[in-house]
């Protein structure tokens, strides 16, 4: 989308006047490993990614909010004040902005007045990419700095993952606010969901391109799985906890895991619990194997992720392994593993720059023939965390 496209676009829906206008973005992210990690007192390795949410705004002399998305031009323009900020149905996708208001206003960050905005997002529908954690930090850059605010960011941050936990209701982490908050372009993201510990790791991928891979199935079983992975991990710390003093499965290494196995009574919540102290270590080699530069042994990490979901988390599904086992065979590929809750949803690649056209259509080819259905890639690159812009940098 030509940012000159979404400029006539605001001119022409809340009339004209260009000078007074800021720009903001706010990218997606994928987590690059560490899965099934973040409940278990593990570590996470996200970043953002060059797919986002764009917003261009403006302040107004009263205190309506007038918001509009080209991705939802039926929806026409959703407008409320700054006096009823409660949560409506039938304000569907503006909830989020809406909440993020809310909860800065209660945070003691009062709005001198309303605003207007109009969004444009081209993070893949349904992918599992994290659109709504991008708009909920593009509204709160956005406010933050055309009101002079002065929130730190990561308060920012905790507030977008309670606008997600609170307003609209759904029971997730904070990574995905966080790699959209705080990313940094050419780095992944150590972070400890915990206690929000983080450390960036050099990602320089000058000769490489990461490629998201949608299977395009529906993700039907990924919140009743996730619950019953959840609890079996609960069980197997359980057991574990009569003989070792630990408040978590992230908190061992492998070797103390393995002598301590066998006091798991069932052999399925031992290849859980096996999962999440392997996959918190793989975090903590990915970050030693970036900082020095070993994008080959990164990539050897990335693929024992995927093994280690498959075969001991038991989250990939037919789709998931199709697409991962193809790219696996791909000459230039570094390594391949799903992403996020598993079920359906994306997996990612990194292959090399002159290999990307022949791994798209030789994975996609494969996948077809065995699901039935086409894949979609998308080719990202890693990006900053939510910002303000300006036209040139855009064009």
């Amino acid at each position: 989308m030509d940012i000159q496209v979404m400029v006539r676009k605001f001119q022409e829906i809340f009339s004209q006047g260009q000078n007074d206008i800021r720009i903001f973005f706010a990218p997606g992210r994928i987590n690059l490993i560490g899965e099934h990690t973040d409940y278990n007192g593990g570590h996470v390795f996200p970043c953002a990614i060059t797919f986002g949410t764009y917003g261009i705004a403006r302040k107004r002399n009263d205190r309506r909010i007038r918001l509009y998305s080209m991705n939802f031009e039926d929806t026409g323009i959703i407008e409320f004040t700054l006096d009823d900020l409660n949560y409506d149905t039938e304000h569907s996708w503006a909830n989020y902005p809406k909440g993020m208001i809310r909860y800065l206003q209660e945070a003691g960050s009062e709005l001198s007045s309303g605003l207007e905005m109009l969004i444009y997002g081209n993070i893949p529908n349904g992918a599992g990419l994290s659109s709504s954690a991008s708009i909920e930090m593009l509204i709160g850059v956005a406010v933050n700095e055309m009101f002079n605010l002065k929130v730190e960011r990561l308060d920012l941050v905790k507030l977008g993952k309670k606008v997600e936990n609170e307003f609209i209701g759904v029971n997730s982490g904070i990574m995905d606010q966080f790699a959209v908050g705080m990313g940094k372009e050419n780095c992944g993201i150590l972070l400890d969901c915990n206690t929000l510990k983080y450390e960036y790791a050099p990602f320089n991928l000058a000769n490489h391109k990461i490629i998201i891979m949608n299977t395009n199935k529906r993700r039907e079983l990924a919140d009743s799985k996730y619950n019953e992975r959840r609890s079996e991990c609960e069980e197997a710390l359980e057991q574990l906890q009569k003989a070792a003093p630990i408040d978590s499965l992230g908190e061992l290494t492998e070797e103390e895991f393995e002598a301590i196995k066998h006091l798991i009574t069932d052999e399925v919540l031992e290849r859980r619990a096996r999962h999440a102290v392997s996959e918190n270590q793989r975090t903590l080699k990915a970050l030693k194997a970036l900082k020095a530069s070993d994008l080959d042994e990164f990539g050897r990490l990335m693929n024992a992720s995927h093994r280690s979901l498959r075969d001991d988390y038991e989250v990939t599904g037919t789709e998931l392994d199709t697409l991962v086992e193809a790219a696996w065979k791909q000459e230039g590929t570094i390594g391949a593993r799903m992403t996020g809750a598993g079920f359906g949803g994306c997996a990612i690649a990194v292959v090399e720059n002159e290999r990307v056209d022949e791994f798209i259509s030789k994975v996609g080819s494969e996948y077809k023939e065995k699901i039935g259905y086409n894949a979609t890639f998308y080719v990202a690159s890693i990006g900053d965390g939510a910002k303000e812009t300006t036209m040139e940098v855009l064009l």
